[in-house]
């Protein structure tokens, strides 16, 4: 069995050889081989070098292409060099080096195909409010959409299968943590949480979160992108009643009020929202 522990890292100068020398101190002396890889995200300090020092492999992209297309690579990188399991692991020190065989157990017993360290099962050195109430919220979302309770579809840390790593094709931009949740319990994946802890940054500024008001409006938006994605009927579907909703209450306003029996507004509120709803019914159809 071989593991690969993959981290994405833009500009982690400063705490990624603590990260890969805790990995390597970890997993030394088990029973599997294992291999670290580092995807430098467009770094301008000297993560790269630094991680290359420390025996890592390191694909290094051009300029920054952002965590989604990042995770893209890892995973292709990491299946490309014959991994059985795949450890997505954060280069900012958050996470605890000693967990990753709490993660891989669950696997390697054949008991889950994927497994998320759940910081909200575990304990949590610090996390700022605005931010535990957006993870909070997007993992309702995907319990919601998937009919498995998830209580941290956030998180970073997690461990998954060559199988689901072939099968399960992540696509956004934006939400790709939760995506991949999606599409694994859409696939009949198996998907376990275990408690982890999170550590307080040590240095640097969080990548998801330097302004919380742009965290918030990002974090909506967010919310809104998976229900339409994963969940078009419902997205659609909800708009299409508010409009026709609106037009019932527009028609009852002119017909008791301004005694007129014929309102163009509510023709067109009507038609607009019965075509949204067959909309949501259209996408439904054609989802992956």
């Amino acid at each position: 069995m071989k593991v690969i522990v993959t981290i994405p890292a833009y500009n982690e100068e400063k705490t990624i050889e603590k990260v890969i020398k805790d990995i390597q101190r970890s997993l030394k002396n088990q029973d599997f081989c294992y291999e670290i890889q580092v995807v430098d995200d467009g770094s301008v300090d000297k993560t790269a070098k630094i991680a290359r020092s420390l025996n890592a492999r390191v694909y290094s992209h051009p300029v920054n292409c952002g965590l989604a297309e990042t995770f893209r690579d890892e995973i292709q990188n990491a299946l490309d060099n014959g991994a059985d399991i795949i450890v997505h692991f954060d280069a900012d020190g958050q996470y605890r080096s000693d967990e990753i065989l709490n993660l891989i157990a669950p696997i390697t017993n054949g008991k889950a195909d994927l497994v998320l360290g759940s910081r909200f099962l575990g304990e949590i050195e610090e996390m700022p409010l605005l931010k535990k109430i957006g993870n909070r919220a997007f993992s309702k979302v995907v319990s919601h959409i998937t009919g498995i309770t998830i209580i941290d579809a956030q998180t970073g840390f997690r461990a998954f299968t060559k199988d689901l790593a072939e099968k399960v094709n992540v696509k956004s931009e934006f939400t790709y943590t939760q995506e991949q949740i999606i599409k694994s319990a859409r696939k009949k994946f198996r998907i376990l949480e275990v408690p982890i802890f999170f550590d307080k940054r040590i240095s640097g500024k969080s990548r998801l979160m330097s302004n919380p008001f742009d965290y918030a409006v990002r974090g909506n938006i967010n919310l809104l992108r998976i229900y339409r994605d994963f969940a078009p009927l419902k997205f659609f579907g909800f708009i299409g009643f508010l409009l026709i909703l609106l037009a019932f209450f527009i028609s009852i306003f002119s017909i008791f009020i301004l005694n007129r029996l014929f309102d163009v507004t509510v023709l067109l509120l009507s038609l607009s929202g019965l075509q949204i709803i067959l909309f949501g019914f259209l996408a439904e159809m054609i989802r992956e």
